[in-house]
């Protein structure tokens, strides 16, 4: 595996999550099957390993310092995206790679158009 582009996929994935708060794994996961010819299920998995280790927290320390931060509203949603996490993985590890694969392009598609289009 190009250990130095995976660096710097990880270098641009997590400087535009701290710039635009975005999820790495919209960009991760993408990057992953297109570049680097992993089946759509070993990059979602591998985009879930990354929130096994504190990924995020020199960013989100940068935006709590600023007063930017709502740790009751983090805490809850970290609640449940534990649960989340583990009725969703139990639920893609089922699925057909095709389905999965468009299931994903489908919510990038309609996150996209409400971003571009709408309020």
């Amino acid at each position: 595996m190009h250990w130095l582009l995976l660096m710097v996929v990880g270098l641009a994935v997590g400087a535009l999550s701290g710039l635009l708060g975005i999820g790495g794994g919209v960009i991760v996961v993408p990057v992953l099957v297109m570049g680097f010819g992993f089946s759509q299920h070993t990059a979602q998995g591998t985009s879930m390993a990354l929130f096994a280790l504190p990924i995020g927290l020199l960013a989100a320390i940068t935006y709590y310092r600023h007063g930017h931060v709502n740790l009751p509203a983090a805490g809850l949603i970290c609640l449940g995206f534990v649960i989340g996490g583990l009725l969703g993985a139990r639920l893609a590890v089922i699925l057909p790679e095709l389905l999965l694969r468009r299931v994903f392009g489908i919510f990038l598609l309609v996150i996209s158009v409400r971003l571009i289009f709408f309020k």
